[in-house]
């Protein structure tokens, strides 16, 4: 696989990743759009906190937000995360090779016993 010389939208996911607190943002996120007071109570942090955190997660397009009224709802755009795919796949293939492999030569043995 060919280094790249400079930050690629991958690497602005991953980065946006790196947070636990992000990460259980997405999760929660999946049960259906919520303000961000709602998803700040989940956590012993401020609004304010968690409004920095989804920013972050809005930059890389990894969630959306609406206005209704005084409230803003995020919801989760799970598009980006595709890219998280792409990135995986030759390592899966990697795994999945590996495993099969693994399992011929288990089967080979057994044969012997």
């Amino acid at each position: 696989m060919p280094r790249q010389s400079r930050e690629s939208p991958t690497d602005h996911v991953f980065a946006a990743l790196a947070h636990p607190v992000r990460r259980d943002l997405l999760a929660a996120l999946l049960d259906g759009p919520q303000t961000a007071q709602a998803l700040a109570d989940r956590y012993a942090m401020a609004r304010p906190s968690v409004a920095e955190h989804l920013k972050v997660l809005r930059a890389v397009g990894l969630v959306g937000e609406r206005q209704a009224g005084r409230n803003r709802y995020y919801s989760l755009t799970p598009e980006p995360l595709a890219l998280l795919r792409e990135w995986l796949e030759p390592y899966e293939q990697f795994w999945r090779g590996r495993m099969s492999r693994l399992a011929s030569l288990l089967d080979k043995e057994s044969l012997h016993d």
